[in-house]
């Protein structure tokens, strides 16, 4: 047996109703139907807090691999100074300006370089495999 009930909505919610009933090629009575027991149904509140934990969990990957990329940005970069600094003797007064020319020079290479590795989407993160263990990862080993 059904029964009638009127309702009244707001304008843009009977519009979004309208359409979506369009798009579907179903009645609006049938798209009201189906949304007031899925809003009544107790898997509905199951079903969303399904579909939060998922969200989340995927939230939590990405963060995890941003936090293990900026790690391994730093690690980079402090090793490449610290290499740096390690193996290259301070210059004489007089190489001064022959040293920042050259400088220069290298330092547009790099930009050149780097220009052409993001134009081609590839990355020196995605180039180092993500089942590298971490220091820490060993030492609980």
């Amino acid at each position: 047996m059904r029964e009638r009930l009127c309702l009244t909505l707001p304008s843009d919610l009977l519009a979004k109703l309208n359409d979506l009933a369009d798009r579907r090629k179903l009645s609006r009575s049938a798209v009201a139907e189906a949304a007031i027991a899925s809003f009544l149904s107790p898997d509905a509140q199951d079903m969303r807090e399904a579909a939060f934990t998922r969200r989340l969990d995927r939230l939590s990957r990405q963060t995890a691999r941003l936090e293990r990329d900026m790690r391994l940005t730093a690690d980079t970069l402090a090793l490449f100074v610290r290499h740096w600094l390690t193996v290259t003797p301070p210059l004489p007064s007089e190489a001064h300006a022959t040293a920042q020319v050259k400088g220069k020079e290298r330092f547009e290479g790099f930009v050149q370089t780097l220009a052409m590795r993001l134009q081609q989407g590839s990355s020196f993160l995605s180039e180092i495999p993500d089942d590298i263990p971490s220091r820490k990862e060993e030492s609980d080993d």
